[in-house]
C-alpha cells in the first residue's frame, strides 16, 4: 500500500462564493502543482462541474471525486460523492427538485456560472445554490447511500453550517463514511472535546473557494490504488487501510 494526498472539499466558479478563477481546468492545474493525488469537487447543492473537472483530472493523473456540498434543511453542510454518472445525475435531479425558489443576488453573493472545455460560460444558475434544500439530514444521507455514494459531514469543527453547530452533536444513528475537519482544528484537539467520535474516520480538507486555498488542508489515504471503491474501503478502515490528517504525518 502507499499514501495518496487528498483534498476532498473544493468549490468551482459554480459556487457563488467561489472565485471566478476557480475553473475546472485551473483547479486541476493547481492540484497537480501542489502534488495532490485526489480532489473532491463540491459545489453548493449542484454536481454540474464534476464531469468536466474529472475530464481534466484524467489528463493530469488526478483522481476526481464528483459530488456536491449539500445544505440540509437544518442548514448543516455535508459532502456527497458518487462513482457513476447515472448516480451523479440522479442526485443532481434530487437537488434540483428540492432547492427552494430563491434567486441569487449576484451583487451580494457573486456569480454562479458553468463553463465548457474552452472555459466559455454556458450557463448561469438563477437560483441561490447555497440555500437549504427541503430535505433533512437523514433524508439526504438515505439518498446518498441509496445511490451507493459516500456521505461525509463537512467541517464539523465550524461554529456555523455544521451538524454539531446546528444540532449540538452528530446523531449516533447517522450513517456516515467519515467526518471532515477544517484547517482550523486538529483531530487530537477535536477528539479531546468530543470523545464520542473516537474511532470515527477523520478527513481534513481545505474547503477551497480561491486558488490560493487549494491543498492548504489535506489528508493522506493509505491504500492499494486510487479508485472510488478503494477510497470507500479506506474510509471504512478495511484490511489495514487508513486515513491520516495533517498533524498525524507532520
Amino acid at each position: 500500500m502507499q499514501l495518496y494526498k487528498a483534498d476532498f472539499h473544493t468549490h468551482t466558479v459554480l459556487s457563488p462564493c467561489g472565485d471566478l478563477d476557480m475553473s475546472p481546468q485551473e483547479i486541476i492545474r493547481l492540484a497537480k502543482e501542489r502534488n495532490l493525488d485526489i480532489i473532491g469537487i463540491t459545489d453548493h447543492n449542484t454536481t454540474k462541474h464534476g464531469r468536466l473537472t474529472r475530464h481534466y483530472g484524467e489528463q493530469s493523473g488526478i483522481f476526481v471525486l464528483t459530488g456536491a456540498e449539500v445544505t440540509t434543511k437544518e442548514e448543516a453542510h455535508c459532502l456527497a460523492f458518487f462513482e457513476k454518472d447515472q448516480e451523479l445525475d440522479e442526485f443532481e435531479r434530487f437537488l434540483q427538485e428540492n432547492l427552494p425558489d430563491i434567486p441569487n443576488d449576484t451583487e451580494k453573493f457573486g456569480y454562479q456560472v458553468q463553463v465548457d472545455e474552452k472555459g466559455d460560460i454556458i450557463y448561469q444558475e438563477p437560483l441561490f445554490l447555497p440555500s437549504a434544500i427541503n430535505k433533512t439530514l437523514e433524508e439526504v444521507e438515505d439518498k446518498v447511500h441509496a445511490l451507493n455514494g459516500l456521505f461525509i459531514p463537512a467541517h464539523i469543527d465550524r461554529p456555523k453550517f455544521s451538524i454539531p453547530s446546528q444540532l449540538g452533536f452528530i446523531p449516533f444513528d447517522l450513517n456516515v463514511d467519515a467526518v471532515e475537519l477544517s484547517i482550523h482544528s486538529t483531530k487530537a484537539d477535536y477528539l479531546s472535546k468530543n470523545s464520542y467520535l473516537q474511532g470515527q474516520t477523520f478527513i481534513q480538507s481545505s474547503d477551497a473557494h480561491y486558488p490560493c486555498q487549494i491543498a492548504t488542508a489535506v489528508c493522506w489515504l493509505l491504500m492499494h490504488s486510487v479508485s472510488f471503491e478503494e477510497i470507500r474501503k479506506t474510509l471504512h478502515k478495511e484490511n489495514g487501510r487508513m486515513v491520516f490528517t495533517q498533524e498525524e504525518l507532520i
